[in-house]
């Protein structure tokens, strides 16, 4: 359809971008927007709601075993009907709503539910907005709850709401259904609508508030835009420019945190190994001193948060006020792509199984409590290494709880805690050579800002430790934090000055310097070839001519 009439058009241009706040900020003004409870716009989607009653019905299951997975006794439960997928649900009693009904009041009230569905075609073009290319946004309000499936999924993530899950009590679901959207392309909408609060199930009933659909041209969608900021390049060695692009300027993503570090990539999968945490394509960082991990989602430009009290949980009643760091720190990913922590406030390294419990993976060193893992790196075969220095304790090196008398880094290889390194005052950073021949640690010291570089043993010894790279003769309070390790071998560091970029020989090749100083960084999208840093109180994002060496859990 070439044109639609002004009954059920409302389009708006956009100016300058939005500066970037909290999860619930307002979304951009679409550049076009279709009410669904329209006949017009109906028509021009060639779509017709229609309805059914959903009910609860007797089920078993098998309740859950030590192993926290349905492996007891088959027992009676319940369950919904009908569901998404199956024969019964396309073969459900469905009614033809139409659109200027949508207000009707449906179910019996009470403990009520029902399925609203519709097939949509999206036009050439409305009004002046051709649809091609563009991000397509369904968002509807539910009178009480409501959960949208497109095209036949429902993705699940921890810490997101307002997207396909329950947002809140009579609260709007918005939910990108096409990204580089196609003339003619079909979206099939499946949405569970339930009465609430469940808990106290209310005499009213279900209904619709408002349904629309929302066109935004490319990019436009997101709650938070990117925004270039100034970049500074400083080229010491003619191969930095194939790592960076001279010119290259980084996009902040979201900004307004206490202060972020260890970043991971989670990359798009179609398991459950994320513990929850959907089907990943996203970035996760922390926030130590808020105590939470936080979820970037690069479609929309939100962050939520992705698991609260992430690094201190109370263990042992001490109060929480007396931590600047209590949260967690270093993430990263296991050959599993499991999601393991560094957590400062309760001093151990955890793994969020597939399942969402958490396994302790050290935590005492003979006998002893670890200081505050501060980062952490898998070898391929799924040896772990990790620094422990005392900067998550409220007195740091003077803390009265502190039990272990060196800052260490640690393997964990076999089941088994073995201290590798125990010379360095605050190690730090870590990351493998791309043949995982070498390990680098770099040192948080004013009086040692190293890089040390050692050999590897089959069994994850370390020996022949090198200084590698030595930047203590730069004056100041800052010393070196985050360290990665490129596809080709090149080593970066978070030190004085911005990321200091080095070949694998230890050889000075550039430098790139942000508005803020980056704590950590960590390779990402699915090219592995964006830079993401955490740099104080900013999420940036740098492009870069190669590939980064990532989590192994890919």
């Amino acid at each position: 359809m070439q044109h639609l009439i002004s009954s059920f058009i409302l389009a708006a241009c956009v100016g300058a971008p939005l500066a970037a706040a909290g999860p619930d900020q307002s979304p951009p003004v679409p550049d076009a927007v279709i009410d669904l409870r329209s006949v017009a716009g109906i028509n021009a989607l060639h779509g017709q709601w229609q309805w059914t009653d959903a009910q609860i019905v007797d089920a078993q299951n098998s309740p859950a075993g030590k192993d926290h997975r349905p492996t007891g006794a088959p027992a009676k439960t319940h369950d919904i009907q009908p569901q998404v997928g199956t024969s019964a649900f396309d073969q459900a009693p469905w009614e033809s709503v139409a659109p200027e009904s949508l207000e009707q009041r449906r179910t019996n009230g009470r403990l009520a539910f029902g399925w609203y569905r519709i097939d949509l075609t999206l036009p050439e073009k409305i009004g002046y907005l051709e649809t091609r290319g563009a991000d397509v946004v369904f968002e509807i309000v539910v009178d009480d709850y409501a959960e949208v499936w497109v095209d036949g999924a429902l993705p699940q993530v921890l810490g997101e709401s307002g997207g396909p899950l329950i947002k809140g009590w009579n609260s709007p679901n918005r939910v990108t259904v096409a990204h580089d959207a196609r003339p003619g392309q079909v979206i099939h909408l499946a949405v569970f609508a339930a009465n609430g609060p469940l808990s106290k199930p209310p005499a009213n009933y279900v209904w619709i508030r408002s349904a629309t659909l929302d066109f935004y041209r490319s990019g436009r969608a997101m709650i938070n835009p990117p925004t270039l900021v100034k970049t500074e390049l400083t080229r010491l060695d003619s191969s930095f420019d194939e790592i960076v692009a001279p010119g290259t300027a980084a996009e902040r993503l979201a900004d307004g945190f206490s202060f972020v570090e260890g970043p991971v990539w989670l990359p798009a999968v179609t398991d459950t190994r994320y513990g929850g945490g959907g089907s990943g394509g996203y970035l996760l960082f922390s926030d130590p001193n808020k105590n939470v991990i936080h979820r970037w989602n690069p479609s929309n430009g939100e962050v939520s948060i992705f698991r609260t009290k992430s690094g201190y949980t109370g263990v042992g009643g001490v109060n929480i006020g007396e931590y600047h760091q209590p949260g967690s720190n270093g993430l990263t990913l296991d050959p599993q792509g499991r999601l393991t922590i560094c957590e400062h406030g309760n001093r151990r390294v955890t793994r969020l199984e597939p399942n969402g419990t958490i396994t302790v993976l050290a935590d005492r060193f003979e006998g002893k409590r670890l200081n505050s893992p501060n980062d952490l790196v898998y070898r391929s075969d799924g040896t772990l290494y990790f620094t422990d220095p005392p900067y998550g304790l409220p007195k740091t090196f003077d803390d009265p709880a502190k039990e272990l008398s060196v800052s260490g880094v640690y393997c964990l290889h076999d089941g088994v805690l073995s201290q590798v390194v125990s010379d360095l005052a605050g190690p730090n950073g870590l990351a493998f050579s791309p043949d995982e021949k070498f390990l680098y640690v770099d040192n948080w010291d004013v009086h040692r800002k190293v890089v040390m570089r050692y050999a590897v043993a089959t069994d994850g010894s370390l020996s022949d430790p090198t200084t590698l790279i030595d930047l203590t003769s730069i004056p100041g309070e800052i010393c070196l934090d985050g360290l990665k390790v490129d596809s080709r071998g090149d080593i970066f560091v978070s030190a004085p000055g911005g990321i200091r970029v080095f070949s694998g020989e230890g050889k000075p090749l550039g430098v790139i310097g942000l508005p803020e100083l980056p704590a950590n960084f960590a390779f990402g999208d699915e090219d592995g070839k964006s830079l993401y840093c955490t740099a104080r109180t900013g999420l940036y994002k740098l492009r870069l001519g190669v590939s980064g060496l990532r989590a192994p859990g890919r």
